[in-house]
């Protein structure tokens, strides 16, 4: 068995520039015996781990002084510090963190965190994606906002992508018992978490990078039925990386108001505790954050009907009135519900259980990574509409346009799309088809195509409705045709003349040029509208490849079929 190399341990009677010394001493004492010796295990590396604690009255000091102690205890090698001396450290760059604080006045941090608090909160504040954390929240249950300064510490590491190893444990006055157990128990999952705490790039649906909104520009013109968006979006020190043709996720929180009017429906403050994965948060923060609140489900539906004696209700219930029971719901959201029918009341835990997750939206990306380094740019249509005399607006459109100010957060995923890529082969011509926001992957392959210098012909159908107020990218388009890189450029606007011309209708003007371009093996692409435009422009090709070809419908469809086994007709619709 090979000798173990002595060290000294913290408690001997040295300074830690002495131990360091003489473990280095021992070590090298013993390395310099004969070559016949067998090899030295290294004494055993100790795991780091930062202590960060909030406190105006000293029970939180009291309790990190604690968790030091224990920690050192477990062979961890734990630093203590008060969050007012939060500069001596570079939190991006610690792997563990274990953070403990108390409330102070209506939920706000004691004053010596105060500092910390501001640093972390704001926008610039980098990345925490090596971080393996939990979070002890010190209250007292006689106020409203209990422990409200431990949750909003819990809640901001979350969002800069930090990890939470072990929920948090909010204490009462009486805390001896919660805190203890919350103690071993965060200790062990850090060290469960050893082998994860080094930085990796992670960021995904379930954990998001929180990127930086730099740019929210309106792409309509003054008169326009529509109002679509083009956002840039900071990836830098993310080590997000896509490729032309890939999606970004999204994810959103919700409308303010939107959450206001379901809280008064209900007859709720919205402080009440609710249990979510992670632990037990307040309503209102669980419906702007966790929760998707507009699209009521039958079960809701079902629920209201056992609160209430509406023979509206029992009758949409039944079985055999599915067609109208989802015409009604077509019409209305969850607010709708609860305002029509008030005597069936819904607790706090009864209407999360009744709700599904907030998901992420995925939009096509419209910008290269060549051509923008550090960037992602979309290209968004803002959703907006009325239905039972309500107004409504898109969940994930509205948060880009409206509520994300520039500078603020925007937590994104990349999705890769790995059959809707541009041909391996750069001198490859392409068609690409992409009405309205379809535009979107086509701009990325044109920026991309000019950044790698590619040789391929470009071709671009693109359609809305009006051409002086929905002209999408005007400017970069026509610059792009006028120096040769856009070799064609077709456009349909529908609305500017008494028959209305699609993208479709070009196509077919074009017939001839189009099936030459695929018969010199060019890549054909669809991104835009499923329901009707991407069905519109399938059928089109078809009859693209019998006027080209003077075959016959059946020729075409095994045209057409090869064309997709080939990966040479690739499609992203919606």
């Amino acid at each position: 068995m090979s000798p173990r190399i002595p060290y000294l341990p913290e408690t001997a009677p040295f300074s830690p520039e002495q131990r360091e010394w003489l473990n280095g001493f021992f070590a090298g004492l013993l390395s310099s015996q004969s070559s016949a010796t067998p090899a030295i295990e290294a004494a055993p590396a100790k795991e780091s781990l930062l202590v960060l604690f909030g406190s105006q009255t000293g029970t939180a000091e009291s309790i990190a002084k604690q968790i030091k102690a224990e920690a050192a205890a477990a062979g961890f090698e734990p630093r203590l510090l008060d969050m007012a001396e939060h500069a001596q450290v570079d939190l991006a760059g610690e792997t563990r963190l274990l953070l403990v604080t108390s409330t102070w006045g209506d939920g706000d941090p004691p004053d010596n965190a105060v500092g910390f608090w501001e640093r972390i909160s704001h926008a610039d504040h980098p990345p925490l994606s090596a971080v393996h954390y939990s979070v002890l929240a010190l209250g007292d249950t006689n106020y409203p906002d209990f422990c409200g300064a431990g949750k909003k510490f819990d809640t901001r590491l979350e969002q800069l992508g930090a990890r939470r190893v072990h929920p948090r444990a909010d204490c009462d006055l009486d805390y001896e018992e919660t805190a203890t157990a919350w103690r071993k128990a965060a200790l062990a999952s850090l060290r469960t978490a050893n082998g994860a705490a080094k930085p990796e790039e992670s960021w995904s649906r379930k954990r998001p990078f929180p990127a930086k909104l730099v740019t929210n520009r309106k792409l309509n013109g003054p008169g326009s039925a529509k109002d679509v968006r083009h956002f840039e979006i900071d990836l830098a020190h993310s080590g997000l990386s896509y490729e032309p043709g890939d999606a970004l996720g999204v994810m959103p929180s919700n409308c303010h108001e939107a959450v206001q009017e379901i809280l008064a429906a209900i007859g709720s403050d919205g402080e009440e505790g609710v249990t979510i994965a992670a632990g037990e948060i307040a309503l209102r923060h669980a419906l702007m954050t966790e929760f998707h609140i507009t699209s009521p489900t039958p079960q809701l539906l079902a629920m209201l009907a056992e609160r209430s004696d509406s023979e509206t209700l029992q009758r949409l219930i039944h079985p055999d009135a599915k067609t109208e029971r989802d015409e009604f719901l077509a019409q209305r959201e969850i607010v709708d519900l609860l305002c029509e029918f008030p005597e069936a009341k819904l607790t706090a835990a009864e209407l999360t259980s009744l709700l599904k997750k907030l998901q992420p939206r995925l939009y096509s990306i419209s910008s290269s990574l060549r051509a923008f380094p550090d960037q992602v740019h979309l290209t968004v249509a803002r959703v907006g509409y009325s239905t039972n005399a309500r107004t409504r607006k898109g969940v994930c459109s509205s948060f880009l346009a409206d509520r994300v100010e520039l500078g603020g957060e925007v937590p994104v995923f990349v999705q890769v799309s790995k059959n809707f890529r541009l041909p391996p082969e750069g001198a490859t011509p392409i068609i690409m088809v992409g009405p309205g926001t379809g535009i979107a992957p086509f701009r990325a392959f044109l920026h991309d195509r000019r950044a790698t210098g590619a040789p391929g012909d470009n071709w671009l159908f693109f359609g809305d409705q009006k051409m002086a107020t929905d002209y999408l990218y005007r400017e970069e388009l026509e610059a792009m045709r006028e120096d040769g890189h856009l070799n064609r450029l077709d456009l349909a606007f529908s609305r500017d003349q008494e028959t209305k011309i699609y993208v479709q209708d070009r196509m077919l003007t074009h017939a001839t040029e189009l099936y030459q371009w695929l018969e010199r093996g060019a890549h054909f692409y669809v991104c835009g509208d499923a329901t009707r435009m991407a069905k519109d422009v399938d059928a089109a090709l078809h009859r693209v490849i019998e006027l080209g070809s003077g075959g016959s419908p059946e020729t075409a469809a095994a045209y057409v079929a090869n064309l997709k086994k080939n990966q040479r007709y690739q499609r992203d619709v919606y």
